[in-house]
């Protein structure tokens, strides 16, 4: 376990969570702001990303696991970003649909980012957001960040505007 909050610990993913991570990102509702659902090859790939970055960085997207059920709900963590010209260290965080609107999002994120600033001795995170994400930019409002700046990225042959939300130390 990496993390613990009054409902939920958050701990590296391994590769029997490919199950629960396909209830995430296969699911276009969730996947909205990607474009769509990703395929077992993608969730794989993801997969295979966050278990390299923790080798390579000590963190990464942590599986989210809910302490009443002992299941994994979600994924938020920590992970190093291309922003513009510079690489930043992100908050990120996506749940399965079923469990969106209880505050889970916003509590592993604020344990994140205490995480950051205590653990790895950050001096500002970020998340960085679609612009059409609503609610994902409100759990960033919600962990005390504002948005700094605006960039498009190109991702699956779209060009998507997306904020990056900043909190300072």
């Amino acid at each position: 376990m990496i993390l613990e909050t009054e409902r939920l610990y958050l701990r590296e993913m391994e590769q029997s969570d490919f199950g629960s991570l396909c209830k995430i990102l296969q699911d276009e509702d969730t996947m909205y702001a990607y474009e769509g659902a990703f395929s077992d090859t993608e969730v794989h790939e993801w997969l295979d990303r966050q278990i390299a970055r923790y080798k390579k960085w000590g963190f990464g997207l942590w599986a989210v696991v809910l302490k009443e059920t002992n299941e994994m709900i979600g994924q938020c963590g920590l992970t190093m970003q291309p922003w513009k010209e510079n690489e930043v260290l992100e908050i990120g965080y996506l749940f399965e649909r079923a469990h969106w609107h209880k505050g889970y999002a916003t509590e592993a994120a604020r344990a994140c980012k205490k995480y950051a600033f205590e653990e790895l001795n950050a001096m500002e995170v970020c998340s960085i957001i679609r612009d059409t994400n609503i609610a994902s930019q409100n759990v960033a409002a919600r962990n005390e960040m504002t948005i700094k700046d605006r960039w498009i990225k190109h991702y699956r042959g779209v060009d998507m505007p997306h904020y990056r939300y900043v909190v300072e130390r």
